[in-house]
């Protein structure tokens, strides 16, 4: 299976992960709510435990919409989004522990976490506009971070900006899965 194989058939089964940007963007949207009305240990939980349900909810929306839900076996980039998933949970701890000490770098630090984890799916899925949202995550959280931004503020920009890219990522799926568009095919690579 080539390279241009194996992100094709991750797109199919993911619906080029616009489901998944969508289901993060939920998670984000319900901690910037816990950020405005609760504590700010409540708002740190509400995103780890709405972390939790990401990859659920993506694969739950995938059936809804007829995608697959799934890579084929023999997919080596497989591999690669579950060593992507791995480093992810491996700085969820790091996240958390700043948290204890100034709770308000941990919505920035999560949004350092994610964008970098979504410059992995620009090669999962061979899409530029992975790039991006990698890149204006992180640099969201660069930003607000020095700022003291409110919890609310940095948890609503991290839900804002993956809720854009998920209606981004669905509009250029579907011209993408379009029969003979190469023009599109060329600016998903």
């Amino acid at each position: 299976m080539s390279l241009t194989e194996a992100q094709s058939d991750m797109r199919q089964g993911y619906y080029s992960g616009a489901t998944g940007i969508l289901a993060s963007s939920i998670a984000w949207f319900v901690a910037a709510g816990f950020a405005l009305l609760t504590t700010p240990e409540e708002a740190v939980w509400s995103l780890l435990i709405a972390g939790v349900f990401i990859f659920p909810v993506g694969l739950l929306i995938c059936k809804l919409i007829g995608a697959r839900g799934a890579h084929t076996k023999w997919n080596p980039l497989g591999q690669l989004a579950g060593a992507s998933t791995f480093w992810l949970i491996f700085c969820l701890p790091i996240a958390y522990f700043l948290s204890v000490r100034q709770p308000g770098l941990f919505f920035p630090a999560m949004l350092l976490i994610i964008g970098g984890r979504y410059l992995v799916f620009a090669t999962l899925y061979g899409m530029k506009l992975y790039w991006v949202l990698g890149l204006l995550l992180a640099a969201a959280g660069f930003v607000l971070a020095p700022l003291n931004a409110s919890m609310f503020v940095s948890a609503f920009v991290g839900a804002l900006l993956e809720a854009i890219f998920a209606i981004a990522c669905f509009v250029q799926h579907r011209r993408w899965a379009r029969p003979n568009n190469s023009r599109m095919d060329s600016l998903c690579k």
